[in-house]
């Protein structure tokens, strides 16, 4: 006898996507490391990769990910 269930069933309203299907799914029917959300109505889950694009090139050009010396091991000032 299992000690934990694994959720098998999602709770309606929630919506993910899928990547290795590409597909909009009601409740997580994919493994969590295949899937983004979860999502309140499924138009912002059908839209999770561009959502992803713009969050990454927001993050990839905000100057503070960008400052000499953060989490590289150098000294401010020091090239």
């Amino acid at each position: 006898m299992a000690l934990f269930k694994r959720r098998t069933a999602g709770r309606p309203g929630e919506w993910y996507y899928c990547l290795k299907h590409g597909t909009v799914e009601e409740g997580p029917e994919c493994r969590a490391a295949d899937r983004f959300g979860p999502y309140t109505t499924r138009e912002e889950a059908a839209h999770a990769m561009e959502t992803a694009r713009e969050r990454n090139l927001e993050w990839e050009t905000d100057p503070r990910w960008h400052e000499k010396g953060q989490g590289t091991g150098q000294e401010k000032g020091q090239e």
